[in-house]
């Protein structure tokens, strides 16, 4: 090799070694948790673990407990460049098109985080909720999902029957629809006013969160029921990222991106399992009553919820295609007719 052929030949290798190393990106997030909350610190892992992959060319800045904009207003903030990235839910979106209902909750349906994950990755889901993201100038990277929520009351909820004339707080949407079905008296309420209205009798139980969370906010300090393992409600926490912004990044910081992801959404639902188990242990001990409602209780909920859902589904072509994809998979994993 002469010279000039190694001269060529180093540069050659210098010029594509700095083409390779990619700009260094800030992506700011909000979330609506805490950072003191079990997930907020979930958050805080996800920032580490992103920055240390990337070498420090992905920085993530961390918004907690909806600093920026209200919760509902995330989703606008990142399409309109406010934040980069929203780390909240589908389903606070239903009012720009039903067919969020069908990526933010079920309503019924999947059993376990695990179910609604394969339905994303070897579902075709992720692909298909993207076309109604991409709509929104908007990229789904992921879910990270609770598990099942549980229901707490100041009497016994220990199947259908008990429903008649309940009257519980409930988030507004599909849910009030299902359990006005079933006999129930939903009352559409901001989270942050259950605990005075279970403490005054203006509602008899409530749709809060899961059983550990439910702790945690003290519910069973004023109500001695629930019911454990929950079957109705099992919201997926979304992240999701400007299209933009998404699309201007490398491939690298993408692949870097979705795994910490991954990672954070798994590891959550499996620390939520436990401490929901060790919460049903604890409070069983403190003579709160749980119930397990029976596969004909769980049944008679999920036929009024199917109802629900067809009829969401008719409200606009894109709820319909999610429905309908959705209800392929439970078939396949035999959980519907």
């Amino acid at each position: 090799m002469t010279y000039k052929t190694a001269l060529m030949t180093v540069a050659a290798g210098a010029l594509m070694a700095s083409a390779a190393v990619a700009d260094p990106v800030n992506l700011r997030v909000q979330t609506h948790y805490a950072s003191e909350h079990p997930t907020g610190k979930f958050y805080a892992q996800f920032k580490d673990d992103v920055e240390t992959m990337s070498g420090g060319d992905i920085t993530l800045e961390i918004f907690y407990s909806s600093s920026v904009v209200a919760t509902t207003e995330t989703f606008d903030a990142a399409i309109n460049g406010i934040v980069d990235c929203d780390g909240t839910g589908g389903a606070y979106q239903t009012g720009k098109n039903p067919a969020f209902q069908f990526v933010g909750d079920m309503m019924g349906g999947y059993q376990t985080p695990w179910q609604r994950y394969m339905w994303l990755y070897y579902g075709d889901g992720k692909a298909i909720a993207n076309e109604l993201y991409n709509e929104h100038g908007m990229e789904l990277i992921g879910w990270q999902i609770y598990g099942q929520e549980s229901l707490s009351s100041s009497k016994p909820i220990s199947g259908v029957a008990d429903l008649e004339g309940w009257k519980f707080r409930s988030p507004p949407g599909m849910e009030t629809e299902i359990f006005q079905k079933l006999g129930a008296s939903p009352i559409v309420m901001d989270f942050t006013e259950i605990f005075t209205a279970l403490e005054t009798g203006i509602i008899d139980g409530a749709d809060a969160s899961g059983l550990n969370n439910n702790v945690g906010l003290g519910l069973y300090e004023i109500v001695k029921h629930a019911n454990y393992p929950g079957f109705h409600s099992m919201p997926a926490d979304h992240f999701a990222c400007n299209k933009d912004v998404w699309d201007g990044l490398t491939d690298q910081q993408r692949r870097i991106i979705d795994t910490a992801w991954q990672k954070l959404a798994f590891q959550l639902s499996l620390y939520n399992d436990k401490a929901n188990a060790e919460a049903a242990t604890k409070l069983a001990a403190e003579g709160v009553t749980l119930y397990e409602w029976s596969a004909e209780d769980i049944a008679k909920y999920n036929e009024a919820a199917v109802a629900a859902w067809d009829d969401w589904g008719t409200r606009t072509p894109e709820a319909g295609k999610i429905l309908e994809a959705n209800k392929t998979f439970l078939r396949e994993l035999g959980l519907i007719q």
